[in-house]
């Protein structure tokens, strides 16, 4: 396995394997996404190949704001993580958020944050299995002013 960090040269292939992670998205908006995602230098993405093919990335972000759970700013946050399932629990994911990890200790984060859905056992399972520790649990509401 080789792990590469993305450069714009990449933004499509990150884009066709980010559309697994988030499929309500569409491919045009996930390439345009990572276009400006890849400028940012705030922000990294990281991608695993194998001989062939990409098979997985993490994104991560220093985050400025506050971070649930967090007491120092900047906070390194992992945006999204995403491994095919036939390279899962192989400790992919586990060496792409090392990655994420260092780039945010290069960046001069002392934390570094997740989150994800309640209803999403898998991601909580896969981040507890990787050293996370729970925070919190919210409940985001929204309300129409039209």
């Amino acid at each position: 396995m080789k792990f590469i960090t993305a450069t714009s040269e990449h933004i499509k292939s990150v884009a066709e394997i980010a559309l697994k992670l988030w499929p309500s998205n569409t491919i045009e908006d996930l390439i345009l996404e990572f276009s400006t995602i890849i400028e940012n230098d705030n922000s990294k993405i990281f991608l695993v190949c194998n001989e062939s093919e990409f098979i997985g990335f993490a994104q991560c972000s220093l985050r400025f704001d506050y971070v649930e759970g967090t007491d120092s700013c900047p906070v390194g946050y992992f945006e999204g993580i995403f491994v095919k399932e036939e390279y899962r629990n192989k400790g992919i994911g586990k060496e792409l958020l090392r990655y994420c990890e260092e780039w945010a200790k290069m960046k001069g984060a002392e934390e570094f944050a997740s989150d994800c859905e309640l209803k999403n056992t898998d991601s909580l399972k896969f981040h507890l299995n990787i050293g996370f520790k729970e925070a919190n649990r919210i409940i985001c509401f929204v309300k129409n002013l039209k």
